[in-house]
């Protein structure tokens, strides 16, 4: 089933459009904190995301870019805004199609449709984005975010974050997180494995001021 974020302030608007996606056999999600609409995306994990523009806080630009950061997720804009800048604009900053307000819900479904057959029925996409806490990592380029902060991680660093993500607060031994580093170009001993460990930590406290990895003696690592 396919997921469909929706950020729409209006409450009446954003309950009709849920109410026919669901009918159509999408699980639609409708926002309720404006400040917080990335913390939101990457919890729900959607395959669309329909994007207002007049939003509370930040408008629906800013967080088509600070989505895009992390994502290639489908955005279609929804928005009274009837000016060439704005649906010129939307489409640069990363939307992929713009509704102009009032629209028939018959043919926002049938673009959404349109839409997710392009981005998906082609080929096996999944999503590349994990958060734990106040941290979202984009797999794809070895991104760490936090809030408007960033930092970028090695391919090994990267690897053994998005395993300690995967199972947070479970204890990953030290030979599974080698067996995850080796591959057929490069080495990786016990040294190896405490050298990466130790400079993702130097780097997570670096932009959060916080140590999340916990050294389980004997054992492993785990994420808190």
């Amino acid at each position: 089933m396919y997921k469909i974020l929706i950020v729409e302030d209006d409450n009446i608007i954003s309950s009709i459009i849920s109410d026919k996606l669901n009918k159509w056999g999408y699980d639609a999600s409708i926002i309720s904190d404006f400040n917080n609409v990335l913390v939101a995306y990457t919890s729900f994990e959607p395959h669309l995301v329909l994007m207002d523009i007049n939003l509370p806080y930040y408008d629906g630009f800013y967080w088509c870019a600070r989505i895009r950061q992390i994502s290639n997720v489908p955005i279609v804009f929804i928005s009274s805004r009837d000016t060439e800048g704005d649906k010129i604009r939307a489409i640069t900053q990363g939307g992929d199609d713009y509704i102009e307000k009032p629209f028939s819900l018959d043919i926002l479904i049938v673009k959404i449709q349109a839409i997710l057959r392009r981005a998906y029925s082609y080929s096996d996409q999944t999503l590349n984005v994990l958060q734990h806490k106040d941290i979202i990592l984009n797999i794809e380029d070895a991104r760490v975010f936090c809030g408007e902060d960033e930092i970028r991680l090695t391919h090994n660093e990267c690897k053994i974050l998005s395993l300690l993500i995967r199972n947070s607060n479970k204890i990953i031994t030290r030979p599974r997180l080698i067996k995850a580093l080796w591959d057929d170009e490069s080495f990786v001993d016990d040294n190896t494995l405490t050298v990466n460990v130790n400079r993702l930590r130097r780097k997570l406290k670096k932009l959060v001021c916080s140590d999340y990895i916990e050294t389980i003696k004997g054992e492993g690592y785990k994420l808190v």
